[in-house]
């Protein structure tokens, strides 16, 4: 997920006491929660009790006195690098301490009360699924308790997750993020507070093979086939008006396995399709409808004069990938701590291997960037603990006794480092540090291609002409 702390506030304390610093965490540019310095302390004393100081990034040292406003800038940067680098590691950002910390920081923040509440939840059908949860309870919580109303069986929860949309006027769904273990769901929809976002329960792999597991059971083959009728309805499964008849017959019949069966031949199946954006491929600010699935990125565009045409780029072939996040400078063109909120603006930008001997970066500007580069690392998490004879059971984040631990493929697949670099060729602008779940490359640009700059795919293969 993308962490930042791009402001800090200065508030009064409690019962007229004096004045704090207060830092805000934006999840996706979004607030997440507000915290003090001291409560960042305890967070980083209490993980070094449990995993020792050689494990826990640098944390700003404290101050005797007041800090200037150039310090508390300062500062606000070394602890939103220290957040970033915590998330990414493997190890603590799947603690149970460091993610309990900003499940109570978001409620604290919000101000919403621990207590029952009935929380509304759809399928990709648009069927609302009302679960009585507590407002503190956590993502997997919230999952066992959808499961549970469904009567889907234990071994086949880790197969779905919970995403946060914006319902669009058509009904159909625009992705926000896939709901984390560091949030409350209830708090995280409700923050919002606008009814345009919801909580949509979808599948979670990628690979068509593991439907035959999800369709063995009654509840399974439901969900998946209501999800497979909403994505044809919106455009998202592209279907020949031939294949459009065959489908309908087998609808009119229930036949729900063989209608599945057919669907999975179709292009696009199972795909998770994004907004309207802009990309730089083939040529500069091209507007593209960019899907995710079956190890790809599929972009569609329309260029003047010519027919729709479809460009695919597979995961196995991206060298690497990278988001940045930026704001636009205050006028006068110098940055301030106390700078104002600005249209934040993403990009995701892959290397990829066009043939044997070229590599070319591709940018996709887009405020789901972030969702993209998701996608692309649980693609790569999947094809890794396939190509290991691993189980995807294994690989989802399931709770074992309690607390959540990290999955078998993202111990194989460490998060690297986070690097950060300036890009002289951009415009002025303030850069905000990218943090991904297991990717955060340097600024978009003309890029350099040295090696520490850069952060690997470990799925990627060489190819020859001949598989071009």
């Amino acid at each position: 997920m993308h962490f930042s702390i791009p402001e800090t506030e200065s508030r009064s304390g409690d019962s007229g006491g004096s004045a704090y610093v207060a830092y805000n965490i934006h999840v996706n540019g979004v607030l997440h929660c507000r915290v003090r310095y001291s409560q960042l302390l305890g967070l980083h004393e209490q993980l070094r009790k449990e995993y020792g100081a050689n494990v826990l990034p640098a944390f700003p040292p404290k101050k005797l006195f007041s800090l200037t406003p150039a310090e508390v800038e300062q500062r606000r940067e070394q602890l939103e690098k220290y957040m970033q680098a915590v998330r990414q590691d493997p190890l603590l950002g799947s603690s149970e301490t460091f993610n309990s910390f900003l499940r109570r920081a978001q409620q604290e923040t919000q101000q919403v009360p621990t207590e029952e509440v009935s929380l509304e939840v759809l399928l990709s059908n648009g069927q609302k699924v009302l679960v009585n949860v507590l407002t503190s309870d956590q993502t997997e919580d919230v999952l066992e308790a959808v499961a549970a109303k469904l009567d889907l069986p234990d071994d086949l929860i880790g197969y779905f997750s919970l995403f946060l949309v914006r319902e669009k006027e058509d009904g159909a769904f625009s992705f926000v993020r896939k709901l984390q273990e560091f949030e409350l769901p209830y708090v995280s929809v409700t923050s919002l507070r606008s009814h345009e976002y919801k909580i949509v329960l979808r599948k979670s792999y990628w690979d068509s093979a593991y439907d035959d597991d999800v369709m063995e059971n009654r509840v399974g083959l439901n969900l998946l086939y209501a999800q497979t009728v909403s994505d044809i309805e919106h455009g998202w499964i592209l279907v020949t008006k031939e294949q459009q008849r065959q489908l309908k017959s087998l609808q009119e019949k229930v036949s729900k396995k063989e209608f599945l069966r057919l669907a999975q031949t179709l292009r696009h199946y199972g795909y998770l399709r994004f907004d309207a954006c802009v990309a730089d491929f083939p040529e500069k600010d091209c507007p593209v409808v960019v899907s995710a699935g079956n190890s790809e990125l599929s972009l569609q565009l329309r260029l003047p004069g010519q027919q729709l045409r479809e460009g695919s780029f597979r995961v196995t072939r991206m060298r690497c990938w990278r988001v940045t996040s930026s704001v636009p400078l205050p006028s006068g063109g110098t940055s301030s701590p106390s700078r104002g909120r600005g249209e934040v603006r993403l990009e995701l930008a892959f290397e990829y291997l066009m043939s044997k001997d070229r590599l070319q970066w591709v940018t996709i500007t887009s405020p789901q960037a972030i969702m993209m580069s998701i996608c692309l690392q649980s693609m790569v998490d999947e094809l890794m603990v396939k190509k290991s004879g691993g189980s995807i059971r294994k690989m989802l984040r399931r709770r074992v006794g309690g607390p959540l631990r990290r999955s078998d493929s993202q111990q194989a697949v460490k998060s690297p480092p986070l690097l950060e670099s300036p890009d002289a060729s951009r415009e002025s602008m303030v850069k905000l540090s990218s943090k991904l779940s297991a990717v955060s490359l340097r600024g978009i640009g003309s890029p350099s291609t040295d090696a520490s700059a850069v952060h690997g795919n470990f799925a990627f293969e060489g190819i020859g002409d001949e598989d071009l």
